[in-house]
């Protein structure tokens, strides 16, 4: 078992990338996504660029259809660089796109529509969509970026998201399948949840030929993720704890809490991303982001009402 895992992280084999791999799955989350009704896979042309690395990453799903390049990414745990992973992504698709063509010549070089798309299905809340914008990570705040990349986050939980997944049954049944690992693990070992939840969702018709086919592999590639999840959710937790740590060490009272709370609203209004209010506050990432989360929460409150509320979980 441990050889295979070991083979599932070099390949960055997913379930979800495992059920949408095939053209026809695709086809089907294209349509979804899109209120569209294309019904020939073929039409459709894969291109993932299996050796486009970056900082150990590799593109989930990339394909053309219609003169659009779609890049599709699973995530499983919250990550505000995806749009600067797709630049990286888009710009070596492109290349390799308009190899047989010269950018230096008097004519147009034409290209595919560029569109980006997050499936997250981490346990930290998300809303059930959102925007990410590459100019949230600009070091200066910039009114009309000359450079920017927007990507759809999508919160592909159970329960979430309904009229897509309405129209997408392989995702939907991908999203009860997850569902039912996560619940099961809750009381027993993560070996044993896969099992159990593979098996029941075989007999209910829950992506039953895909686990029937796929069964080994499945249940390889879920324990794998389900691991992976739980080290970067303690990870993140011990981020957490040692942000209020720095801040009871650095003595914040309420009055100063106060302030930065009221700063850190302010650069939020402004459009200004987590990572860099905190860079420009000089704040722990994981404190700016739970004043901003409390600060959604809770609209109707003033900065001192929030400033208690986080003193009062330290």
């Amino acid at each position: 078992m441990a050889e295979e895992l070991h083979v599932v992280r070099n390949q960055k084999d997913t379930v979800f990338r495992m059920l949408f791999r095939e053209k026809k799955e695709l086809l089907e989350l294209y349509n979804a996504l899109n209120d569209s009704a294309y019904n020939s896979p073929e039409d459709l042309t894969i291109c993932t660029l299996e050796n486009a690395i970056y900082m150990n990453f590799k593109n989930d799903i990339s394909f053309l259809l219609d003169s659009e390049m779609n890049l599709y990414e699973h995530q499983g745990s919250y990550n505000p660089n995806m749009p600067l992973r797709d630049l990286v992504y888009i710009a070596k698709q492109l290349e390799k796109y308009t190899r047989d063509e010269t950018i230096y010549s008097s004519t147009l070089v034409k290209i595919p529509v560029p569109r980006f798309v997050v499936f997250y299905n981490g346990t930290d809340g998300q809303p059930e969509r959102q925007i990410l914008r590459l100019s949230d990570a600009f070091e200066k705040e910039t009114a009309e970026p000359e450079l920017e990349l927007k990507v759809l986050m999508l919160n592909i939980n159970f329960g979430h998201n309904k009229e897509l997944m309405d129209k997408c049954r392989t995702l939907r049944e991908y999203s009860q399948y997850v569902d039912r690992v996560r619940k099961y693990a809750k009381r027993m070992q993560i070996e044993e949840a896969v099992e159990r939840a593979v098996t029941e969702c075989i007999r209910e018709g829950i992506l039953a030929d895909f686990l029937s086919s796929q069964r080994a592999e499945v249940i390889a590639v879920s324990i794998f993720e389900y691991n992976e999840e739980e080290e970067m959710r303690k990870i993140r937790e011990s981020e957490y704890k040692s942000g209020k740590e720095d801040g009871i060490a650095q003595g914040i009272a309420r009055g100063e809490a106060e302030a930065i709370i009221s700063l850190i609203r302010k650069k939020s209004e402004k459009g200004l991303g987590i990572n860099e209010i905190a860079d420009i506050l000089e704040l722990d990432v994981c404190y700016a982001k739970k004043v901003l989360d409390l600060l959604a929460e809770n609209p109707d409150k003033t900065d001192m009402q929030i400033a208690e509320l986080i003193i009062g979980q330290v």
